[in-house]
């Protein structure tokens, strides 16, 4: 079920780790769709939510090329779908191999995994490297990427609504997920950061790739948060986060914790 956050602005909020979808109405009856998830049914049931209010999906956008984040459903339609130029070039990597699905399958859920649509995955279009902005009948969406947590990541600002779409940081629910892969992931999740504190004074409410929507003070208690995260691994510093530790909200974050820990060279680190 679609719930308004902000005007003109929807969430649908998946059992699958509180996954959210985000709708933002436009000048007429189309919509913006982003980040689309998780299952099958879910995703007819968005489709039939707009369909019911008469609108349908005239553009979607997946703030990055993580598998749950770049699904769709031929019940939406055939809308434009966009990325970053960064994330629509690691799907079409990922879709050039024949073996994709076998891939994809792996980091799949076991208990999902059955019921998540891949006929349409990560048919994403890149936008221009230097869009500030997407371009379609509604309020304005300003993208800010950055290289945090995976290639080609973007949050989305929707201005005229005071809304953050913050795709997989600034999470109430997960510690701070890092590119592990990147020259320097720490100083790009920071930067990220910074990024995000520079539009605070201009988000009413924030909606997280994985978790609850939050008002502006959540903006700011999250992006401390995940900092202080980030500068205890690059520091050498105690980690005190009640996501990772013995009451985290998902029993498998201390071990995805720990696996960060280990791939950042930190092993042993509490």
């Amino acid at each position: 079920m679609l719930k308004r956050v902000a005007e003109g602005v929807l969430v649908h909020e998946s059992e699958f780790i509180q996954s959210n979808a985000v709708v933002v109405q436009g000048s007429g009856d189309g919509v913006l769709l982003i980040d689309p998830g998780i299952t099958s049914a879910e995703l007819v049931d968005i489709a039939k939510d707009l369909r019911e209010s008469g609108q349908s999906v005239v553009a979607g956008f997946s703030t990055h090329p993580d598998w749950d984040h770049v699904l769709w459903h031929a019940d939406l339609g055939d809308a434009p779908r966009y990325g970053t130029a960064r994330c629509a070039a690691s799907m079409r990597e990922l879709l050039a191999h024949a073996d994709w699905e076998a891939r994809v399958a792996e980091g799949l859920p076991p208990e999902y995994a059955e019921d998540i649509p891949m006929e349409l995955l990560g048919l994403i279009t890149g936008l221009p490297a230097e869009a500030e902005r997407i371009e379609w009948d509604g309020p304005t969406v300003r993208i800010i990427e950055h290289r945090a947590h995976a290639p080609g990541h973007a949050a989305l600002l929707i201005e005229e609504r005071g809304v953050l779409v913050a795709g997989d940081m600034l999470s109430d629910i997960l510690m701070p997920f890092l590119d592990l892969d990147a020259a320097d992931p720490i100083e790009d999740y920071l930067a990220a950061l910074r990024l995000f504190e520079s539009v605070a004074d201009d988000v009413v409410v924030v909606v997280p790739g994985h978790g609850s929507v939050g008002g502006a003070q959540q903006l700011r208690e999250r992006i401390k948060q995940d900092r202080a995260y980030a500068e205890a691994l690059r520091d050498g510093g105690v980690i005190d986060d009640v996501r990772v530790g013995p009451s985290a909200p998902l029993n498998w974050l201390p071990e995805v914790h720990q696996w960060q820990l280990e791939r950042l060279g930190i092993s042993g680190a509490e």
